[in-house]
This record gives C-alpha cells, structure tokens and sequence, in this order.
C-alpha cells in the first residue's frame, strides 16, 4: 500500500482515502507505532477522505498511546480530516483542535 511521504522520521502517514480497505495496513503501523519507543505522530496532510475504520484506529491509538504514557499527535491535517472529524465529533478523541465545531 503507498502512503505518502512522511513529515519527518518517525511520523505515520495516513493514505489520501482511508477506508476498510487500508484500515488492516494502518492498524499494523498503528500498533509498531504505539509499541515503539517515543511518541506516536500521526500525518494527516495527504488525507482526501477517511472513513469509519480508520477513524476508529485512530481513537483506539490515542487511547492505547495515552494509555502507556505516550504523547499522540495528528500532524498537518487537512482540511478533509479536520472537516471529517468535526462532522463525527471526534476531535477530542483523536486528538486536534479544529477550531469551531460543527
């Protein structure tokens, strides 16, 4: 799967459409992420569309992360996430601050 290209090292990159269909690769990075030594960054700058699944990744990183001690970032969000996750009220679960809420 092509996940675009990273911010920095270190930081996962969310795919440009997130569905069921990426959401077992993610979950998998998702995972090494969380296990790994240091944060746990997240790059959503390339996102175009995110679906149910990867948005529930998403909320059960942060959690784990959280969970362990670990710091969760979304870096860049797009415009497409951040609008995706204030129609789900979801900021807060995944960890941005979109401003104004829907």
């Amino acid at each position: 799967m092509d996940f675009p290209l990273q911010p920095h090292e270190g930081a996962l990159a969310l795919p440009a459409h997130g569905s069921t269909v990426t959401a077992a690769d993610l979950q998998s990075r998702l995972l090494q992420a969380v296990d790994g030594d240091g944060p746990v960054e997240v790059d959503a700058s390339q996102v175009e569309s995110v679906g149910q699944a990867v948005l529930q990744l998403l909320v059960a990183a942060k959690a784990e992360a959280e969970k362990l001690g670990k710091a969760f970032t979304i870096l860049n969000p797009s415009t497409a996430f951040t609008d995706r996750v204030n129609r789900c009220q979801l900021a807060a679960a995944v960890g941005i601050d979109t401003g104004d809420l829907l």
